[in-house]
């Protein structure tokens, strides 16, 4: 049905069960893993580049709702002095509005985009930012790898060190808003997997 391999991973997470029972024991293991996505969203990082986003995102909405105000109190004015005008005149004054219509949906368009590009450039930068405490957790615990909880079918609890890592990484990079740059990672430095 399973097999022999699932067996023994399942007396595996048996037999560790009694030390998981203590208080976060750690479990000495070859292999770490961890939940990317809780890493980033509750580390410091992770909120403020959030709290950013939505920020600069309700910023933008209120700059195309006064533009759009803007726009249409042009174009009643426009229209309402369309009787008294020639009509290549109206149609000059007409086309011109239509053209700065275009650019500036154009604008508005390509700042849309740009940040909607945010969250995960806030992403590669925490990762590259976390990466030496990253690898200092994997030398500390004496690991080879770190594998993506979400990508493991059944492992011990005790080998997860998303809760660490969120400790250390805050402590080493706060919320990042002022990160330095991370250092190039050594040869022997595990590789990020996106």
């Amino acid at each position: 049905m399973w097999g022999p391999a699932l067996a023994a991973v399942v007396a595996l997470g048996l037999t560790a069960a009694p030390a998981l029972a203590q208080d976060r024991l750690v479990v000495p293991s070859p292999v770490l893993t961890i939940d990317q996505e809780a890493l980033f969203e509750r580390s410091a990082f992770g909120k403020r580049a959030q709290a950013d986003f939505e920020a600069a995102s309700a910023a933008l909405a209120a700059e195309n709702r006064r533009i759009e105000a803007d726009l249409e109190a042009e174009e009643r004015t426009l229209t309402a002095e369309r009787p008294g005008m020639d009509s290549t005149e109206f149609r000059d004054l007409a086309a011109a509005f239509d053209a700065r219509v275009v650019e500036i949906r154009r604008t508005q368009d390509q700042k849309a985009r740009d940040l909607g590009r945010r969250p995960e450039e806030a992403r590669q930068e925490f990762f590259r930012a976390a990466l030496p405490v990253l690898t200092e957790l994997v030398r500390e615990r004496g690991a080879v790898a770190i594998l993506d909880s979400r990508a493991v079918i059944l492992s011990a609890e005790a080998i997860d060190i998303t809760e660490e890592a969120i400790g250390k990484i805050d402590a080493a990079l706060g919320d990042g808003a002022q990160a330095p740059e991370a250092p190039g990672a050594s040869q022997d430095a595990p590789q990020q997997q996106p």
